[in-house]
């Protein structure tokens, strides 16, 4: 599995804390080898993000992205649960 970012993307990943970021990148790591993993709960989104899906890195923070090829995910936000998902 390849990974695109969204410079929305990038803009929250900076705000992130350093154990956050660290914890990103184990997520992610599992990510790239299995999308499917069950530590990272994924799971497809409804509402504003529907077409969407949601795979958690802990805690209450969660990564947004949309499949866009066989191969490649399109991470489009990172953020607290409350935050990401609120109308």
């Amino acid at each position: 599995m390849n990974i695109v970012v969204h410079a929305h993307f990038k803009k929250q990943y900076q705000t992130l804390r350093r154990n956050q970021k660290n914890k990103f990148k184990e997520r992610r790591d599992i990510f790239l080898r299995d999308p499917f993993h069950p530590l990272l709960n994924n799971h497809p989104l409804r509402g504003k993000y529907n077409g969407y899906r949601s795979i958690n890195i802990g805690g209450d923070l969660r990564v947004v992205y949309r499949v866009i090829a066989k191969d490649t995910a399109y991470f489009v936000a990172i953020g607290p649960h409350r935050i990401l998902y609120r109308e």
